[in-house]
């Protein structure tokens, strides 16, 4: 789509403050199998594919990694105990569908790219009320390899029409960050819980709230593009 911009948001930890959700479904999971889960653990897996996380843990833990298809078992497992968590009260992040609505209006074109399960991210968007915002929706499952590889950002690069030097990437963690840049889209890092301004410093911005993103800022970001390294 020629001129179209469009931005790709994250949404645990980036439209969603899903991160104490998060931490207490994969400790809840962990500790029933017998597996000790460190909260540091769990921030530097923060980002990844279920799959990624539960081999991490299970080896860092010293016990050797399920195969796959227990793997799959103990991940939706965990998806059920997080969509209970925020069923309850669902913790919209501050200011993100503000900023969507904003995009929006001057005609962006948006997506949803998680390594989340297609269910949270229904959860996410519907409990967002976004679903007139996005005009595509991209989670783990649809790619063959999540976050840090480019794939999710790619794919809704795509389906989107835009090439992917007209896409911004929306993130709040490294993994995210790299994936945008291995994508090669400007990347754009709110700073959330369990995060810090200097673990997110590849970014080519990095914020604390959403009131500080203006489309105004949004589109000298995308002319930027990436920072050089």
């Amino acid at each position: 789509m020629t001129g179209a911009r469009a931005a790709i948001f994250d949404l645990d930890g980036t439209l969603v403050d899903s991160f104490d959700a998060h931490w207490r479904s994969w400790h809840g999971m962990c500790a029933r199998h017998g597996v000790e889960l460190t909260h540091e653990r769990f921030v530097r897996s923060f980002g990844m594919r279920n799959d990624r996380i539960i081999g991490m843990y299970w080896r860092e833990a010293g016990h050797e990694p399920p195969p796959p298809d227990v793997a799959v078992r103990l991940a939706d497992e965990k998806e059920a105990l997080y969509r209970e968590i925020v069923a309850h009260s669902f913790p919209a992040m501050a200011g993100g569908r503000e900023l969507l609505a904003r995009l929006h209006a001057d005609g962006w074109r948006l997506a949803v790219g998680t390594s989340g399960p297609p269910e949270n991210l229904r959860v996410a968007v519907d409990g967002l009320d976004a679903s007139r915002y996005f005009h595509a929706e991209v989670c783990g499952l649809d790619v063959a390899h999540g976050k840090p590889a480019p794939d999710i950002f790619l794919k809704a690069a795509e389906l989107l029409g835009v090439a992917p030097a007209r896409c911004i990437v929306v993130e709040d963690a490294v993994p995210g960050i790299e994936a945008a840049h291995a994508a090669g889209m400007p990347c754009v890092a709110i700073c959330s819980m369990g995060h810090t301004h200097a673990e997110l410093a590849s970014a080519e911005r990095v914020i604390d709230r959403f009131d500080e993103v203006t489309v105004e800022s949004m589109r000298a970001l995308l002319d930027a593009g990436l920072r050089v390294r």
